[in-house]
């Protein structure tokens, strides 16, 4: 009985990461291919891929900069638009953009203990300055595992100390609760 149920637990652990993942992208697929209902599947999530393709395109070779600017600054006149418009497009240029905010992996000591440290990410140097504070501290983010929310700390310089690990891999390792293996650069 032992040896089956070792087997039963090893196909669980095999198994429902892979439905999970097949799943949510199967739904992901429907949502998307579904937007432009045609007879064809699939040919809904084509044409929209080619259409943000095409808009990627026309901002960047046929937009100036002077109307986007004045884009972004009439939509941050807009009080309730403004909030989840800059707060949505900052997150996407974080995450994906020229200018990735999560590429500085760091531990930090936030208590009294040194013994304790937390893995963040350095996405602002110039804050504290802006704030009116002490130059010496940055801005950590702190995330929060199999949750898209976390915390933002401002931290002295001294506290921080730099990981030499991929920023994707470190990210991973967070969302997981520490369950995803980092290989280390030697390895």
């Amino acid at each position: 009985m032992k040896v089956v149920l070792k087997y039963l637990l090893q196909g669980l652990l095999v198994s429902v990461p892979l439905a999970v993942t097949v799943y949510v992208v199967y739904e992901v697929f429907v949502v998307l291919d579904g937007l432009i209902p045609f007879e064809i599947p699939g040919l809904g999530l084509l044409i929209i891929l080619g259409a943000l393709i095409l808009v990627g395109f026309v901002t960047s070779h046929l937009v100036s900069d002077r109307i986007g600017s004045w884009f972004d600054k009439t939509i941050r006149k807009a009080p309730l638009i403004n909030l989840i418009y800059t707060a949505v497009k900052d997150v996407l240029a974080a995450l994906v953009g020229e200018k990735r905010s999560f590429n500085k992996p760091v531990l930090v000591q936030l208590g009294s203990e040194p013994e304790v440290k937390r893995i963040g990410f350095v996405t602002d140097k110039s804050f504290a300055k802006r704030a009116g504070l002490a130059e010496d501290y940055i801005s950590v983010y702190c995330p929060h595992s199999y949750n898209i929310s976390g915390n933002i700390y401002l931290v002295k310089r001294d506290r921080v100390e730099a990981l030499s690990l991929p920023p994707a891999d470190v990210m991973k390792y967070l969302v997981s609760a520490g369950v995803t293996h980092i290989e280390s650069p030697s390895e």
